[in-house]
């Protein structure tokens, strides 16, 4: 039984929601979004909060509840805050800029790697080193900053690369000279 799916969400003041059949649409000073629901949950709205149902007991629905609850969840704080990843270059000789929407990356190989910003996706570069990827949506902040980082992960033996602001990178020790 899901535990995430019977929190109410609670609506801010400057966010609007609107229901049609399965579809909802939410609406905040920094965007809107939608998303496509399933038949098998139900949403009640109370004066400022959400209440998502289950249709049925069956296993499909308990899969969805709980899903359901945090992707609405995320939405309205997306619209409302935002979402923001750092990310963080490591490396001599390694660099980064902006130019026309377009990531510039200098990390290690013989060619400057180029990363096209996705529709409604903010990139800041910050004195050459770290990278801000901002939105109102969070499965796409998150897929922008894996790609980026994917680019040259951080390797376990110097910790050069890209890597997540507080990410804990696993250091090794070299190999042992006689």
């Amino acid at each position: 039984m899901s535990r995430i799916g019977k929190k109410e969400i609670i609506i801010p003041s400057d966010v609007e929601i609107k229901f049609n059949k399965s579809q909802i649409l939410i609406k905040g000073k920094k965007g809107q979004l939608e998303h496509q629901l399933s038949e098998l949950i139900k949403i009640d709205k109370l004066e400022n909060k959400l209440k998502l149902s289950k249709q049925d007991e069956s296993r499909k629905a308990r899969e969805i509840y709980g899903l359901s609850r945090s992707i609405i969840s995320n939405m309205i704080v997306g619209v409302s805050q935002g979402f923001e990843k750092k990310l963080i270059i490591q490396g001599v000789g390694y660099r980064s800029q902006i130019e026309e929407k377009i990531l510039i990356l200098n990390v290690g190989y013989s060619h400057t790697v180029r990363i096209k910003s996705p529709e409604n996706i903010e990139i800041k570069v910050k004195n050459n080193t770290t990278i801000l990827v901002s939105g109102i949506n969070k499965e796409i902040v998150g897929q922008v900053a894996s790609k980026i980082r994917s680019i040259r992960p951080p390797e376990p033996y110097k910790g050069k690369g890209i890597r997540y602001e507080k990410e804990n990178v696993r250091r090794k020790i070299g190999k042992a000279g006689k």
